[in-house]
């Protein structure tokens, strides 16, 4: 009859005769249901589920902690499917058989916790519906195990808790006849103990995620490249939730994984633009919106209000890593402080510190936002690149360029002025890397950002010549198109890429590059503007390196008393410039006036900028080495042996000025008479280089060139020539065949082959490098006139006395032409040329060569 009001119970009963599933709607039920008995839904199993490793290790810990009465709680970031886990563990045991009673509750919050206990309670145990706590406790009260009670195994699966304390009192007890999971993106202290452990639940592996995709794929028909697939996988970094929401939209648009790699890599499109407009799998957030809540309650525990920017900030660096100080760097917390004070105006206008940017870090830590893993200080902080693209999302494009510099300014604020740390150096660059991905253009404006300079540098300081070349290489073109070609910062950046360009084995390049560059300054800024007089400065040096040592001592001549007008004396660059000066005056065949001029230099240093001033340093290095070069090794000796004791005191003992003074020592020990001593020393210098600088460093290379060396200078010549061939192998490797380095190494293998007694390998080597140095170098470097005289020699010792008469002809033509009828060199030619004649007459008559 309408109106009137049922009060019996309402009730509804399914089952296979065997297990019984019973839902109660009404408030009447006296009953207490028969056992088995699940209370909640279980969710249903994912299209594709993946047997991935986390299933038998949840097996196996929930095994191994029902019999120690404990729980566990599964924790990861959203997306990585716990859920899935929990239900296909509970599936499992369930249709196993392994429990009597199981409880999935959905606890989200307490009062949801409390229901599905109630809930339980009502069921299993016909208690009467009224208040939630006190009828979720009786059910907690009755899982309690109890003498001569019947046995009853149960489940308690709590899926989905987002916050410890909602759970407070609620949490089943421990029992060795019951088990506990509970699925979680929070990892906080109060989910573990008092019977619970975590167990954290990480991402598909690679070849899971690829046969995700493959299978999801396969259901609706669909087959793609498997290359494309793998990309995909890699480029989602192996997200579950990311995973299938994409294979959706591949099948839902019908398009490639090719396209929707497309579409993911478009920077003008959100997350959003890339799920589809029906979730698979009865999934109820995308990516984005799951991550969002995690994000709010974040920013609501202490310390208040900074996870969020915090993990804006992240969001612009690597995801494998950013180190800790780059996090609490002052312009991180400079920009904390702001965006504290312009959202919470009028409760927290203090400054934030270091200690409270670490425990935003943590909160974020906490919610699974981030990884924060202090012990790993160069990778403190991990995020997953899904989680940073999804925050950059949220930003305007105000908040994103001005932020991306931010976190460029954090970057520089870490950066040490010297690199003694290769690993963080190397973060560092990586961090750049990724920061110059996602937000370019904002690192050239208003100027080009000096994180993009340091990089550079950090690239050939590490050793990457040819990486530091392409990188400054990529940034004038880029810097050309932001701010024209006439800008300041252009030209900051083509000196930058004419330096690298020299380093990378291409000091003729470099020179023309300079020269280029100091037309332009001369047009734009003036003959003598500073900037000029340091273009001139390089022009000049770059001379030199290109093997046109009298030219550069001219130029240096010449740019000198332009500095002197224009800048004093006593200013630092012209300093410099005497510096230079006198080094290519020793480059030039004088190396006693060499070491005079560095020997009034440091005078004028002393003078000026004090004993212990790095440039002073410089000018002792300098003396010393030309008082060697002008044939006084051992006062060399005893200057390097004192300027190592200063540079130790001043700079550490690790410092590469340091490390570089101690090569010094070995060669001078050499020199001096104790060969065996110079291979001590350089051995032991080999392996503090490796460990500081790195085995690709530029410095650690040239100091297992000339320990080389002198193990044939101690009588190994053998051993000697096998190092120099394994040091080639790897120099090709890391700096390339033609870097200036590796063709001094490959001049110094002929050398030591012949030594060796090998003249005919010797004559190899040489022929190989003569024409890689005429590529390179040109026919009139000193290099090239060195590798054609000892090719002639080679020939000749291996019997090819034609060869050598040749050779020498040939040679002697050039010196004439570069060096002049009454060089030494030239003199030297001419009588090789008369002595290999000598030797080939002997041959043609029949005596043969001496």
């Amino acid at each position: 009859m309408a109106g009137d009001i049922y009060n019996g119970p309402t009730a509804s009963q399914h089952g296979d005769h065997n297990r019984q599933f019973n839902n109660f709607f009404g408030a009447g039920q006296k009953t207490p249901a028969e056992w088995p008995h699940q209370v909640g839904v279980i969710p249903s199993q994912a299209g594709c589920f993946q047997n991935r490793a986390e299933v038998a290790r949840l097996r196996s810990a929930v095994g191994e902690g029902s019999t120690a009465g404990s729980g566990q709680v599964l924790t990861g970031m959203g997306g990585v499917g716990k859920t899935q886990l929990a239900a296909d563990y509970a599936r499992t045991a369930w249709d196993a058989n392994e429990v009597d009673v199981l409880v999935w509750i959905t606890a989200s919050n307490r009062t949801a916790a409390a229901s599905g206990y109630a809930q339980a309670a009502t069921e299993i145990l016909a208690v009467e519906p009224g208040n939630l706590e006190r009828t979720a406790a009786a059910f907690l009260a009755w899982l309690e195990p109890k003498p001569q009670k019947r046995l009853c195994r149960w489940l308690v699966i709590l899926d989905d808790v987002a916050d410890p304390a909602d759970l407070d009192g609620l949490w089943p007890p421990p029992s060795q006849h019951g088990r506990m999971v509970a699925t979680t993106r929070r990892r906080d202290a109060a989910l573990s103990g008092h019977g619970r452990r975590l167990v954290e639940i990480g991402l598909f592996t690679p070849d899971e995620a690829v046969s995700y995709l493959t299978d999801a794929l396969a259901v609706h028909g669909r087959t793609e490249p498997v290359d494309q697939v793998v990309a995909l996988a890699n480029d989602l970094a192996f997200l579950p939730l990311a995973l299938s929401q994409a294979a959706a939209y591949v099948v839902d648009a019908g398009i490639s994984c090719a396209a929707y790699r497309a579409l993911l890599a478009d920077r003008a499109r959100t997350l959003a633009d890339t799920v589809p407009d029906r979730l698979p799998d009865g999934q109820t957030h995308t990516m984005a919106a799951a991550w969002a809540l995690s994000v709010d309650r974040a920013d609501q525990l202490r310390p208040a209000g900074l996870a969020r920017p915090m993990l804006q900030l992240a969001g612009f660096l690597d995801p494998n890593g950013i180190p800790g100080p780059v996090l609490t760097s002052l312009p991180v917390l400079t920009y904390l402080s702001t965006y504290r004070t312009t959202t919470d105006v009028g409760q927290n206008q203090a400054a934030v510190t270091a200690e409270e940017a670490v425990g935003a870090l943590r909160t974020l830590h906490r919610l699974n936002l981030v990884d924060h893993t202090p012990d790993t200080p160069h990778q403190a902080v991990r995020v997953h690149q899904l989680v940073q693209r999804s925050t950059r999302d949220t930003l305007s494009p105000e908040q994103h360029d001005c932020l991306a510099r931010i976190a460029a300014d954090a970057l520089v604020a870490t950066w040490p002025e010297v690199e003694y740390d290769a690993g963080l150096a190397q973060a560092l660059r990586a961090n750049t890397s990724v920061l110059t991905a996602c937000a370019e253009n904002a690192l050239h404006q208003p100027n080009i950002h000096d994180v993009l300079h340091r990089t550079g540098i950090s690239l050939g300081a590490s050793g990457q010549v040819t990486a530091a070349r392409d990188h400054f290489q990529h940034l004038s073109d880029i810097t050309a198109q932001h701010v024209g070609q006439d800008h300041s910062g252009t030209f900051v950046v083509r000196h930058n890429l004419a330096t690298w360009r020299g380093k990378a084995g291409d000091p003729v390049g470099a020179a023309t590059a300079y020269a280029e560059l100091l037309h332009d300054r001369v047009r734009v800024q003036g003959k003598d503007h500073p900037d000029t007089l340091s273009t001139r400065h390089n022009l000049a040096f770059w001379r030199g390196q290109a093997g046109d040592a009298s030219g550069a001592v001219a130029a240096f001549g010449d740019l000198l008393e332009r500095m002197v007008r224009e800048l004093g004396e006593d200013h630092p660059d012209t300093l410099a410039t005497r510096g230079n000066l006198a080094h290519w005056q020793g480059k030039a065949g004088d190396p006693r006036g060499a070491f005079t001029a560095f020997a009034k230099l440091l005078k004028d240093r002393i003078r000026l900028q004090g004993q212990d001033h790095p440039d002073t340093l410089s000018a002792r290095h300098n003396a010393a080495y030309w008082r060697g070069q002008a044939g006084n090794a051992r006062g060399a000796l005893a200057a390097f042996v004192k300027l190592l004791k200063d540079r130790t005191r001043l700079q550490g003992q690790d410092h590469p000025d340091t490390l570089f003074v101690r090569g010094e020592l070995a060669r001078c020990r050499g020199q001096v008479g104790d060969p065996a001593g110079a291979v001590a020393a350089y051995t032991e210098l080999l392996d503090d280089q490796v460990r500081v600088l790195g085995e690709d460093h530029l410095d650690t290379l040239a100091t297992r060139g000339n320990l080389a060396i002198w193990q044939g200078e101690a009588g190994n010549a053998t051993g000697a020539a096998d190092a120099l061939a394994r040091l080639l192998e790897h120099m090709v490797g890391v700096l390339g065949k033609d870097h200036p380095d590796t063709l001094s190494a490959r001049h110094e293998l002929a050398i030591w082959r012949a030594e060796a007694g090998d003249a005919a390998e010797a004559a190899a080597v040489s022929a190989e490098l003569l024409e890689d140095r005429l590529r390179v170098l040109g026919e009139d470097h000193p290099d090239t006139l060195a590798t054609w005289h000892n090719l002639a020699v080679w020939r000749g010792k291996a019997g090819d006395t034609a060869g050598a008469v040749e050779g020498t002809a040939e040679l002697l033509e050039r010196v004439v032409r570069v060096l002049g009828e009454n060089h030494p060199d030239t003199l030297t030619a001419r009588r090789h040329l008369a002595y290999w004649q000598g030797q080939e007459r002997e041959r043609a008559s029949g005596r043969g060569a001496s």
